[in-house]
């Protein structure tokens, strides 16, 4: 062993915060990313993709701050560094094949052996380096060609013959036209011919490649058009033909630029879903703008992984962890408790700053056309679809059993004994399962169906807390001795 007296100190790499993990709030984001950045950008185009972390994202699908071309990446952000809560699935629309244009940059600056090209979307394969003097440059020979913070390209010239009186070029290859994305391509569809399925169609895929079941469908930058906000709901329920869950959902600001336009705003977007959760209106962080649904998805799945990855906790009333509300064009909106509950009124969720932005509101794109509380209440509608997904997974392994009274016992006490423990940890208010004889005639068992029933209770939240205050004289009174 080395002898040493001294004092000395010693630097150690930044630890980067670990995610927190869990899945009943597990976001599915469909949008565009800037695959071009990606390891491989050829087998990312409308399959599921899974993360755990920023690194892994950026690693699998490319990352930059253009959020309004890559809307993908909004979520990679929130999720991952914002919130730090993972993982996150996420399906990448842009095809390579299709959705490029050519390029040509001419008179590209070399200072110090060192050039950039500062557009972005450039699919590095297909990129192509010549000198001034039309003497074309071959990659990891000539120079080195690698993508910078901001999506563009950093070129290094090698010492060879080549690039010794270099001093200008000229780069051509293929680029990423996000622009030429449309609704069509997040909403996707099925090719019976083919088989393969895009857009939104893809979630089916989740569960069977990841063995989890979406808790949260969202497409920020796309959800605030009608059509797709109309399939969003349509994919909420009946996954994979059993599992059920929730959407968030943009309201327009390029449009409802004011409060009191959220309700006509409503009737035109016209999703009256109690699975969808409509939020109005952008967010914004820094110079970052980002889409609502990419913030309150994140801030939601984090509520959900504080909370055991049980969503019993309503997501109101948390900090979103952004600096303003903003419309489209950047205005910022000034949102006060009354105004937000006249946004709330029509189902609809919005952010207020009382010791920090905070998400404001409980209820579901249901209300006010329903009040029946597992379809009004955030909260209520999400712990019914993860009840739900829970049971379906629990037994599912039980399904061709012999229907005998032994696999019926056994099931309600086991379920007896789960609702029974989620009482006893305040995440349901109460439940019961039990199995009767005049649902399950003599017929319908022959036939291998066995129905069993469940009640439940989930806790609702304290919306609305008053406390009557009364001034009493006596008091006074009382204070002065009774004079």
């Amino acid at each position: 062993m080395t002898y040493k007296h001294r004092i000395e100190t010693q630097e150690i790499d930044t630890q980067i915060t670990i995610p927190v993990q869990g899945t009943a709030g597990l976001q599915v984001v469909v949008g565009v990313a800037p695959i071009n950045m990606a390891e491989n950008p050829e087998n990312v185009t409308n399959v599921p993709i899974v993360a755990y972390s920023f690194a892994e994202a950026q690693k699998k699908l490319g990352y930059c701050n253009d959020f309004e071309n890559y809307s993908l990446c909004q979520s990679m952000d929130v999720s991952f560094r914002i919130f730090a809560v993972a993982p996150v699935v996420f399906i990448n629309v842009l095809d390579p094949q299709k959705h490029k244009k050519n390029y040509t940059k001419e008179s590209i600056l070399i200072a110090s052996r060192k050039a950039t090209i500062t557009d972005t979307g450039i699919l590095l394969k297909t990129l192509k380096i010549e000198t001034k003097e039309g003497e074309t440059l071959t990659v990891d020979t000539d120079y080195v060609a690698v993508f910078n913070t901001d999506g563009g390209i950093d070129i290094t010239l090698l010492t060879t013959e080549k690039t010794t009186n270099a001093t200008v070029l000229k780069a051509t290859g293929d680029q990423l036209d996000p622009t030429m994305i449309t609704e069509n391509d997040i909403i996707g569809g099925y090719d019976a011919a083919t088989g393969k399925e895009t857009g939104l169609e893809v979630i089916r895929q989740v569960y069977p490649k990841f063995g989890v079941i979406p808790g949260m469908i969202l497409a920020p930058g796309w959800s605030q058009k009608p059509t797709v906000a109309a399939v969003m709901c349509a994919k909420t329920e009946d996954i994979n033909g059993v599992f059920s869950c929730e959407t968030a959902i943009d309201m327009d600001t390029e449009v409802t630029k004011v409060y009191t336009g959220i309700k006509k705003a409503k009737e035109e977007l016209a999703i009256t879903s109690p699975h969808a959760i409509l939020l109005w209106p952008k967010l914004r962080l820094g110079e970052k703008s980002y889409a609502f649904s990419a913030v309150w998805s994140a801030m939601t799945a984090y509520t959900d992984a504080q909370n055991n990855d049980v969503p019993v906790k309503s997501p109101s009333n948390e900090l979103l962890k952004v600096s303003a509300a903003v419309l489209e064009d950047g205005t910022e909106v000034i949102i006060d408790t009354a105004m937000a509950e006249v946004v709330n009124s029509e189902g609809i969720v919005t952010a207020v700053n009382d010791g920090g932005w905070r998400a404001w509101g409980n209820e579901t794109a249901a209300y006010p056309g329903t009040t029946d509380p597992k379809d009004r209440w955030i909260c209520c509608r999400r712990m019914m679809s993860w009840y739900r997904n829970h049971f379906i997974l629990t037994y599912k392994n039980r399904v061709d059993d012999p229907a005998n009274s032994r696999l019926i016992e056994s099931l309600v006490d086991s379920e007896n004994l789960y609702l029974n423990s989620l009482t006893s940890t305040g995440d349901i208010a109460g439940g019961v399962i039990s199995f009767n004889e005049e649902d399950n005639p003599v017929e319908s068992i022959l036939d291998g169906t066995i129905i069993f029933q469940t009640k439940i209770a989930f806790w609702t939240p304290a919306k609305y807390i008053l406390n009557k205050i009364e001034f009493d004289p006596t008091i006074i009174q009382n204070a002065l001795g009774g004079a």
